[in-house]
């Protein structure tokens, strides 16, 4: 059974209170599925310069909520959030409460981390990347824990956990995202999410062309095997999600493409077909996503809020189908 098409929107930032509030409201309106944020906390500087990422104005959790306060229907989540910025028990409690207030429309991604020097900056220790994982894990246990209304009970290796029962509690576990780009990370995630998030390796810890040449069609391929191999038989009721990070809709397709390319040390060709690029007018970008689908089985693409009027139609056009 093909799976429908549905559409996230991501947006890191936002110039005002209400500017926030009106595009989770836009974002409802038009059709997507879903309003993210992601999870980083430093503003300007050579620390974020380092990273190679967008400033983030809004902590997650917070602005999550706020986004839920204004709308109806929308699910409400961050990709991801990175389990090391948190307490696990006080996370746990945190995002229970937002699917408690939201009733019920939580999206839950989780991350290991990933950008080296934004950890260095906040002065929070970064773990070899399999002991990160494996904090990622344990978090995800003691939130399935926190939501089964038994007594929580976590002997781990990064967290000891018991002698309470998790309040409050919709007494289901919102639809788990687990997100990365690793062999290691979209195999657990192959065998423990309902949502995986095909991302780049970000093992660099910034953002720059070795993880955007993981990206590739070739990469994606790869990628796609390695949920298949943790996932087994349960592959077939993953949801398999993707960025498009790099959306531009155009009629000048290989100048756009051009330029992408000499960014990432990519060919033309290459960034045409790359999974995180849609670069065309409407109608070209519609036929690419429905050919990704076939091919790699991605049927959730989210959107960055800044291309959210060029992107309407295409949403529209496609989701549920």
């Amino acid at each position: 059974m093909t799976p429908p098409f549905r559409f996230g929107l991501q947006s890191y930032s936002s110039e005002t209170p209400d500017a926030w509030r009106d595009l989770a409201k836009k974002a409802e309106a038009i059709g997507f599925s879903s309003f993210h944020l992601a999870d980083h906390y430093i503003g300007e500087g050579p620390s974020l310069t380092a990273a190679n990422h967008p400033v983030q104005n809004l902590a997650a959790i917070p602005a999550m909520m706020v986004a839920a306060e204004a709308t109806d229907s929308i699910r409400i989540g961050c990709r991801v959030l990175c389990c090391d910025y948190h307490l696990p028990v006080v996370l746990a409690k945190e995002v229970a409460t937002i699917d408690w207030f939201s009733g019920g429309r939580l999206e839950l991604g989780l991350g290991a981390g990933w950008i080296q020097s934004e950890y260095e900056a906040m002065g929070i220790p970064m773990l070899p990347p399999g002991r990160r994982i494996d904090r990622m894990v344990e978090t995800l246990d003691l939130v399935r824990q926190h939501y089964s209304g038994e007594q929580i009970d976590l002997d781990g290796a990064h967290m000891q956990i018991s002698g309470f029962s998790g309040v409050p509690s919709t007494g289901t576990v919102p639809p788990i995202m687990i997100g990365g780009g690793s062999k290691r990370v979209l195999g657990i995630a192959g065998r423990e999410a309902d949502i995986v998030s095909v991302n780049f390796n970000n093992s660099a810890g910034k953002i720059g062309p070795e993880g955007v040449g993981s990206g590739t069609n070739a990469g994606t391929k790869q990628k796609i095997e390695w949920i298949k191999d943790g996932a087994g038989d349960r592959f077939k009721d993953i949801e398999i999600e993707i960025a498009a990070y790099f959306t531009v809709v155009t009629d000048h397709v290989d100048a756009v493409s051009e330029e992408f390319a000499k960014l990432f040390g990519l060919s033309p060709e290459e960034i045409q077909n790359h999974p995180h690029c849609l670069i065309g007018p409407v109608g070209q970008i519609i036929e690419s996503i429905q050919q990704r689908r076939e091919e790699f089985g991605i049927s959730y693409i989210t959107f960055g809020g800044a291309v959210i009027e060029d992107v309407a139609p295409i949403v529209e056009a496609l989701t549920g189908s």
